[in-house]
């Protein structure tokens, strides 16, 4: 894969990630579940600044950014289970955490920097959301 691949895929994939966060956000009660609701609004925030981010690379890469779809798969969530939203979310993370490991080993220097950074943002929002800690690839 090639680092403009990476970076589309990925793009991509906050795409995908900001329909479902902003979903499962709306689900969310801030005053029923305020540590869930303070997670997600942040998680929203990271992922709209990082897909901005992304569309500047891959203009600075020569591509043209890959648009967000009309519509995503939107996860099975009960508004009235904290569990339920968590794990949409965590699913979320998960799979962003996932594809920027593929941008990491496409990527070079400052950018390969930064793409690290999300992956291990990924993985302490994981933990926030009840996920468990697991080995990076390699170590």
């Amino acid at each position: 894969m090639s680092y403009l691949d990476a970076l589309q895929t990925t793009l991509a994939a906050e795409h995908a990630a900001l329909f479902v966060v902003g979903y499962v956000g709306a689900q969310t009660s801030q005053s029923g579940a305020p540590r869930l609701y303070d997670a997600l609004r942040e998680s929203y925030t990271t992922h709209r600044d990082r897909r901005d981010q992304l569309v500047e690379l891959v203009g600075e890469a020569g591509g043209e950014p890959v648009a967000a779809a009309a519509s995503y798969d939107l996860p099975a969530v009960r508004p009235d289970e904290t569990a339920s939203l968590s794990a949409a979310a965590l699913a979320v993370e998960q799979a962003c955490g996932a594809t920027y490991g593929f941008l990491v080993a496409s990527a070079t220097g400052s950018q390969r920097t930064w793409a690290i950074d999300a992956v291990l943002d990924s993985a302490v929002r994981e933990l926030a959301l009840g996920g468990s800690p697991r080995a990076f690839p390699g170590r």
